[in-house]
């Protein structure tokens, strides 16, 4: 799951990278949106933008630290590119770039939903190996 006497697992690396790609486009989006004006450049959709910007950026973080608070992190990181996905997709139902960003955070929802999902199972047999 984890990192295992120093090694990554391939999930773990894989979901670094949609991190850091979805980090990547997002940031990237913002700057466009602002650019366009009108709704790409609400409040709102801006907020969800930064919102999943930065949880990915953080999700990455914790990962490669080996954080044992990364599962934790990268479900609220699922759930911001899940809101940031679902806002580019009512923004730009036709705009390339909205949709471009909206399937990057699609895919990293996914990655970071199933690693908070494998770190929850191991947390559990952790502590079920504790309390025998």
């Amino acid at each position: 799951m984890g990192m295992t006497g120093g090694q990554m697992s391939q999930e773990m690396q894989a979901c670094i990278q949609s991190c850091l790609n979805c980090h990547a486009i997002c940031t990237q989006t913002v700057a466009y949106c602002l650019q366009m004006g009108g709704a790409h450049a609400e409040a709102g959709h801006i907020k969800a933008l930064l919102d999943c910007a930065q949880t990915c950026i953080t999700s990455a973080d914790f990962m490669l630290r080996g954080s044992e608070l990364h599962g934790r992190v990268c479900g609220l990181c699922a759930e911001a590119c899940t809101r940031c996905a679902e806002s580019c997709e009512r923004i730009g139902a036709s705009d390339q770039q909205m949709q471009a960003c909206a399937q990057e955070c699609r895919r990293c929802a996914q990655s970071c939903q199933r690693m908070a999902g494998i770190a929850a199972l191991v947390n559990r047999a952790d502590q079920a190996c504790v309390s025998a």
